[in-house]
């Protein structure tokens, strides 16, 4: 099959195209990309099971295999029939340089599975950076490395140079969000007054996409970057800004080493030292684009970091108004991804029916969620009196969930699920999931402070809603935390 750009140029969508590294970050948004442009994909990862999670997992055009760099049949096996090759892997190993020796070997397995197999293109994403410069970091001189190596095989190959990569999900952007959340004030090394460019994930996967579409883009090496030159302190302060945060108060020193850095980020953040370290010794020096050829081959409106920052933190899944964007956070990302959120949440099985939705909602409007002593105590003490405005409904996932959103005056954002999930026998399994996306220090501070008189409160309405649904529980609620959910 055929299809027409824009430009008048057309591409074969036939070739399979192998998307390597399909359960990270910018390969598991790169996916649905691909697929909205009429693209069958391969995804090639170490885990069945984690691609099938994915929103994509069953798609009719996607097919799912398991691989490994660092096995070359696996590769071969995995390249046979494609026509391009995303080659978005990339090991984070710091201790010891061991990524780099890892790093290595998985490029030249992939350039001689390639050239067995007769790919038409290699799709490389490495990083922004002078490698001659002096604060070259071992990170960026392997990600070069990689490159290099890839290039000496006789398949084209195509290497975009990024810096950091603005949207939720990506590690750096992780990193400055924690630091700006948690910290008012910061003792920094001498890398803050560093100059960088930013691109956003969209433009990211703009750029990647295009790629496959321009064969003038092979056999060369881009550098990416978005609109805005901008230092590391104007970062957090744009992302303070954006987050309705005060603006951190920096104070550099010129004693912090990338590795202190490092040890400091982990202790912060949820970020893991094994990501942090490489990533902080890469911002000793400026990384900036040296050429901007790729805006002529592959012309897109590029985003700025407010604007990246801004769609980042947007709220977006609670509420349908509100689009999706790719800087978003989304399923399958890391753990640490999407900024801090706290949760609690009581699960119980009980015998009976499951009530429909609207029924359901009708009681506890009347009963549970408002007309409750608990409930106004809490509205007094943050100055809400009237009980119509302590819980918004978003919306009804039928068959089985309700989600509200908390309108009190609290320092962050909070949403109640209460889920009826039928199980055997004519039973119900009853769930209650309060998520709280505190803003800065005072939203952690005010949900440990609140925390006793939360239990208690959701306690009461978890009996609430059993006895006014007509549910007879078959034994008392038990605590449970769920992965952390998308929202």
């Amino acid at each position: 099959m055929v299809n027409t750009l824009g430009n008048g140029k057309n591409i074969d969508t036939e070739k399979t195209v192998l998307v390597t590294g399909a359960t990270g970050y910018v390969a598991g948004r790169l996916v649905p990309l691909l697929l909205d442009s009429g693209y069958r994909v391969r995804t090639m990862g170490r885990s069945l099971d984690k691609m099938a999670s994915r929103a994509w997992g069953g798609h009719p055009r996607v097919e799912p295999v398991r691989g490994d760099i660092m096995d070359v049949a696996s590769l071969e096996k995995a390249v046979r029939g494609c026509g391009t090759i995303y080659y978005l892997v990339h090991s984070m190993i710091s201790q010891k340089g061991q990524y780099r020796q890892a790093d290595r070997i998985g490029a030249r397995n992939m350039a001689r599975a390639a050239a067995v197999e007769r790919a038409d293109q290699i799709i490389y994403l490495g990083g922004l950076g002078d490698i001659a410069h002096r604060n070259i970091s071992r990170h960026l001189v392997s990600r070069n490395e990689v490159g290099e190596i890839l290039r000496q095989g006789p398949v084209p190959v195509t290497v975009l140079r990024a810096a950091m990569i603005l949207g939720s999900g990506s590690a750096s952007f992780e990193i400055l969000r924690y630091l700006v959340e948690r910290l008012p004030v910061m003792i920094t090394p001498k890398w803050v007054t560093m100059e960088t460019q930013p691109i956003a994930i969209t433009n990211v996967l703009g750029y990647l996409k295009g790629c496959l579409e321009h064969p003038e883009t092979r056999g060369k090496t881009f550098d990416i970057g978005g609109p805005d030159i901008v230092t590391y302190r104007e970062l957090f302060q744009r992302h303070a800004a954006m987050a309705g945060l005060p603006r951190p108060r920096l104070i550099p020193v010129p004693v912090l080493t990338p590795r202190l850095s490092a040890l400091w980020i982990n202790l912060v953040t949820p970020v893991p030292a094994t990501i942090a370290r490489p990533l902080t010794e890469g911002l000793s020096m400026p990384t900036l684009c040296t050429e901007d050829s790729i805006t002529r081959i592959i012309p897109q409106h590029l985003i700025n970091c407010t604007e990246g920052i801004q769609r980042a933190l947007a709220p977006c899944g609670a509420n349908p108004d509100i689009r999706r964007y790719p800087e978003s956070p989304h399923c399958g990302d890391a753990d640490y991804s999407g900024g801090t959120i706290l949760q609690w949440g009581l699960q119980a099985q009980a015998r009976g029916a499951c009530p429909p939705l609207e029924t359901a909602m009708e009681t506890m409007d009347r009963k549970c969620l408002y007309n409750s002593v608990l409930w106004k105590v809490r509205g007094l003490f943050l100055n809400r009196k009237k009980r119509s405005n302590f819980w918004r409904r978003l919306k009804i996932e039928a068959p089985s969930t309700l989600l509200f959103q908390d309108e009190m005056p609290v320092p962050g954002r909070a949403l109640l699920t209460i889920g009826f999930h039928a199980t055997d026998n004519h039973r119900c399994r009853l769930t209650i999931l309060y998520r709280f996306f505190p803003r800065g220090l005072i939203g952690i501070a005010y949900w440990y402070l609140l925390y006793p008189f939360h239990h208690r409160m959701f306690a009461h309405m978890f009996k609430g809603i059993v006895k006014e649904t007509d549910l007879e529980l078959l034994s008392p609620p038990e605590r449970f935390t769920p992965e952390k959910t998308i929202s």
